[in-house]
């Protein structure tokens, strides 16, 4: 039989820590026990109503099938631009300085082809979202890990970034409000950023996904309502989270212009755009009322409240999210994340997933996501009680 041998790219990426998990899943349903999944970040309810029929009706429009623009549907840019500007008061121009992605994780993915050469230095959150770091090291560059810990509220500390990976960054990538820790950047925070990627020239590559699900009136900050960041920024948002598009694949990025429109270049080589249907009904989304968020904040900030409120009550030591779907709790003193996973899987059928599966300084935590159904999400926190 013929083998074929991966390349190096692939073969350099690190171990994949769910697969002891994903195996013992499988052996716990085949002896039977009901699963709860508190696991995985896809929302569980539908999308709204008005966005389905907005793509139903454009997709029943024969000028939405051929080929899409690469840099984006003219009409999609602009409600985003108008969104930024309704809800961070921060002025883009829809035709060069925003671009339609097939999700966020594709301008991720891409930017640091875009800008990244062989040797060059590109600082990553840990934990963070597993894209930063691998498709950095897919295109030669060095993943410099910047530690979020507890005792800097999950920010990283930037007076230990070292300055000779500071003289040598292309790329630093930031996700806030934050995955998995829930964590929301200050002003002072960004702004110290700002100030040190313009002292070194480099870009922040701002990951927003999340900033759209926050609690108790409190919405997080855009970059760009920091002075001086269009200047070295670009800012990643998505539909999937928001509007409860995940399979949708359609989100935008916005910032400094030559930045944005090298990371357009990219896609011409890589990708084709996003079927103009669906940027239609992205279109809808973004012009919702604003009751449509608030219904979805609210539901999500119920769960929070009751899970969070009967782990505490049960000894566990829980960071209370400002914002995203996911609670970030610190597993029992000397226990593994991963150890500590497959035991609540174990002894109550809860699936979680082990903070390492976000880096190494994801170790000594495990994160909960609150995208589960009423039903199962009670019986979720019923059976934890008795962990």
């Amino acid at each position: 039989m013929t083998t074929f041998k991966e390349a190096a790219r692939l073969q350099e990426l690190p171990p994949y820590l769910f697969a002891e998990i994903d195996k013992k899943k499988a052996e716990l349903r085949a002896k039977g026990m009901d699963l709860i999944s508190l696991g995985i970040g896809d929302p569980d309810m539908p999308t709204p109503k008005h966005i389905v029929e907005a793509m139903q009706k454009a997709a029943a429009n024969p000028e939405t099938h051929p080929y899409p623009p690469y840099d984006g549907a003219p009409q999609f840019k602009k409600a985003a631009c108008a969104w930024m500007k309704k809800y961070y008061n921060v002025e883009f121009d829809p035709s060069t300085e925003c671009l339609t992605l097939i999700g966020s994780k594709e301008g991720i993915a891409h930017i640091p082809w875009t800008f990244v050469n062989p040797g060059d230095a590109v600082l990553v959150p840990s934990p963070g979202y597993p894209v930063y770091s691998s498709a950095t090291t897919f295109c030669g560059g060095i993943p410099h890990f910047m530690p979020l810990t507890r005792e800097n509220k999950f920010l990283p500390d930037l007076k230990k970034i070292p300055e000779d990976i500071l003289k040598k960054t292309k790329i630093m990538f930031l996700n806030y409000p934050n995955n998995p820790t829930s964590a929301v950047a200050t002003r002072e925070f960004f702004q110290d950023v700002v100030a040190l990627a313009k002292k070194y020239n480099f870009i922040i590559c701002h990951d927003a996904a999340y900033m759209e699900i926050f609690y108790d009136g409190k919405r997080p900050l855009s970059i760009f309502q920091v002075e001086g960041a269009k200047d070295v920024a670009i800012e990643m948002h998505s539909l999937s989270k928001t509007f409860n598009m995940t399979g949708w694949r359609l989100g935008f990025a916005v910032g400094n212009k030559a930045i944005v429109q090298s990371l357009a270049k990219m896609k011409t080589h890589l990708d084709s755009g996003a079927f103009v249907a669906i940027q239609d009904a992205g279109v809808a989304a973004l012009q919702s009322p604003e009751s449509v968020l608030t219904e979805i904040r609210n539901i999500y900030q119920q769960r929070r409240d009751k899970l969070v409120s009967v782990l505490k009550a049960h000894g566990w030591d829980i960071m209370v999210p400002e914002a995203t779907f996911y609670v970030w709790a610190a597993t029992p003193k000397g226990v593994k994340a991963k150890d500590f996973a497959v035991k609540v899987m174990e002894q109550t059928g809860v699936v979680i997933t082990p903070g390492t599966g976000f880096g190494d300084y994801g170790e000594g935590y495990v994160r909960f996501s609150l995208t589960a159904p009423p039903e199962k999400l009670e019986e979720a926190v019923h059976r934890l009680q008795k962990l």
